[in-house]
């Protein structure tokens, strides 16, 4: 069990409920299932609570981006790392040579590299502090890339409508994130909230391909989308149960 304990005012190690912020008292009673080894003293901000994928979701997404994306891609980004969530669950699948992990803020990237410690796979993430997009520059000419986006969704606001509108993400839309992204990689997942606009996202499909989009649901509650841009090769159900973690295939998506 890890006891490092953070040195720096933003990062928190909570293991007490007294010691918990009371708005973010929900968080206290999931941080199980957030964490699986939350008690070894994983390390967090208070932003990070509304913006960290859960563990059992996260690896149900490296899963099937391990299982879909074409062999020959071998190097996996994960452009909003955060606290370390999916970087993490994508070192723990196995199937990458490279996982780069990249977040701009320093104390978030900190508690990123603690919580991969806790994992064991902190040699296997290369981290990149800084803005993705700058960074990701330094992979153009390369073909054999993946890249993962869980973007700032503005808030809790996605929640106001019964349909988000993928536009006003804030501070970046999913327009921007396409179009940067596209220029280095056809092999794109997003990570967006479970009211996106489908109707927005077929837009983005290539002529003539298709764009998937898986919806994720963790002990029934749905939590996200993904959104598969490229040659992603999915069989099996339409839906997959696998613990507490349901998968639903809501695509294919065509461009209309």
């Amino acid at each position: 069990m890890m006891v490092d304990r953070p040195d720096e005012q933003g990062i928190h190690q909570w293991l007490d409920a007294d010691q918990f912020p009371e708005h973010l008292k929900k968080y206290w009673f999931q941080r199980h299932k957030i964490w699986q080894k939350y008690h070894e003293g994983v390390w967090m901000t208070e932003d990070a609570w509304f913006g960290v994928t859960p563990e059992p979701i996260a690896n149900k997404i490296a899963t099937h981006i391990a299982e879909s994306a074409p062999k020959d891609k071998t190097i996996i980004i994960d452009a909003f790392a955060g606290v370390g969530g999916n970087a993490i669950a994508f070192a723990r699948s196995g199937r990458w040579d490279q996982v780069f992990a990249v977040e701009k803020d320093p104390k978030t990237m900190k508690c990123a590299k603690h919580n991969a410690e806790i994992y064991d796979v902190a040699k296997k993430i290369v981290f990149h502090t800084g803005d993705c997009f700058d960074i990701i520059k330094r992979f153009m000419g390369k073909n054999n890339i993946v890249i993962f986006g869980s973007p700032p969704w503005g808030g809790t606001e996605y929640n106001a409508d019964n349909v988000f509108d993928l536009s006003l993400m804030q501070p970046y839309n999913l327009d921007a994130l396409y179009k940067k992204f596209s220029k280095l990689s056809k092999h794109i997942v997003l990570y967006l909230p479970r009211n996106s606009d489908l109707n927005q996202i077929a837009r983005y499909a290539p002529e003539s391909k298709k764009v998937e989009v898986a919806h994720y649901c963790i002990f029934g509650a749905s939590k996200a989308l993904c959104v598969y841009f490229g040659d992603f090769d999915f069989e099996g159900e339409a839906e997959e149960q696998e613990g507490d973690v349901t998968a639903s295939l809501e695509g294919p998506l065509v461009k209309r």
